[in-house]
């Protein structure tokens, strides 16, 4: 019997939906625009409404930008184009600075954020952490000290937790962990909501401090510089803990409260955003993404305004998580519907085929 050299059969079907994702780029399920554009009245309408004339710079694009600070670039008379107001929006968030909405840019503006405007960063400067107008910070007396911290429940306008109440303090506990590991601050949950320095709740909408929320997937929380001690986030938002130990499986819309929580822990202590992507205080978080670890640039921001922890030594830092959460990885996730544990494999000539077909 003489030998064959024929490919089997998967194969041409392979390189044949290979082909086609190179003519064709995809459309991922996962990424922020796809989770925009193709999931209708759930997401946030002022993003939706930003992005309505695709690869052009519309008066909702303006509109958005103005309010996280890129108002100086957003009149049309002055940038008829949009070229000014991208590339401001570009450099201040560590993008290829082109001018041109491109795919990388559109991804990023249809990206979940912080509700604090951006502050940009003077030119040609080694520093990218950044802190609010006058370098506001807690002032107590030197060496350690101690901030409280009160997580309210269900206290008009404040809505009930959207997560089981020790999963939201336990989620909290570790994010303060993480900033007093490095500066000499120690943070204590109190019951006495009045009284606590920090105070976390979560909102829904126009909750009266001039921020409102805007619904899924659009604003996730804000926080306001010391000394005022305020923590929201978008009670809307289908919030998670991923990664735990509660079991379930995270949606595609799914946000991450630890992620969050460390984020606007630094607002509170003093921090503005950061432009290094991987850091904590970047302003961006994809849903069913993981972002909690603090990275050279957050530490050295935050140490510039307190001091460093006698017993932190920067060599220890780690590499940031910023991975996305998996079918497989264990979650708890905000009701409603039961939460189950998924774990599954899919053939490389589906996920091709689904690429390609989105």
């Amino acid at each position: 019997m003489s030998s064959s050299s024929a490919l089997p059969l998967p194969f041409p079907f392979f390189f044949f939906f290979l082909h086609l994702l190179l003519l064709f780029p995809p459309c991922c399920t996962g990424c922020s625009r796809h989770l925009l554009l193709h999931a209708g009245a759930n997401y946030s309408t002022s993003l939706a409404d930003m992005l309505h004339g695709g690869s052009n710079v519309t008066d909702g694009l303006r509109r958005y930008l103005a309010r996280f600070g890129y108002a100086s670039s957003s009149a049309p008379d002055d940038d008829p184009d949009g070229n000014l107001i991208v590339s401001l929006y570009q450099s201040t968030l560590g993008l290829p600075v082109t001018g041109r909405l491109d795919a990388r840019t559109l991804d990023l503006l249809a990206t979940p954020r912080c509700g604090v405007p951006d502050l940009h960063l003077q030119p040609n400067t080694t520093a990218r952490f950044a802190f609010f107008e006058g370098q506001p910070r807690w002032a107590r007396a030197p060496g350690h000290f101690l901030l409280t911290y009160a997580v309210v429940s269900s206290s008009p306008p404040y809505q009930p937790l959207p997560l089981p109440r020790r999963a939201v303090r336990r989620a909290f506990r570790r994010a303060f962990a993480r900033w007093a590991r490095v500066i000499p601050v120690r943070f204590r949950e109190t019951r006495d909501y009045n009284m606590a320095d920090v105070r976390v709740g979560f909102l829904a909408g126009d909750h009266g401090d001039g921020e409102p929320f805007d619904g899924p997937l659009g604003v996730l929380g804000h926080a306001f510089s010391p000394p005022s001690g305020q923590l929201h986030l978008d009670a809307a938002e289908r919030w998670a803990v991923l990664g735990g130990n509660d079991g379930g499986s995270a949606d595609a819309g799914a946000v991450d409260l630890e992620s969050v929580a460390t984020h606007e822990i630094g607002h509170v202590l003093g921090l503005a955003h950061s432009s290094v992507p991987d850091a904590v205080m970047y302003p961006s978080l994809k849903p069913r993404t993981r972002k909690t670890e603090l990275t050279l640039d957050d530490v050295r921001g935050v140490q510039a305004l307190y001091g460093s922890n006698p017993r932190f030594s920067l060599s220890s830092l780690s590499e940031p998580d910023t991975s996305s959460a998996s079918p497989a990885a264990a979650t708890t996730t905000r009701s409603p519907g039961k939460t189950t544990s998924t774990a599954t494999a899919t053939p490389l000539l589906l996920l091709v085929a689904v690429a390609v077909l989105c």
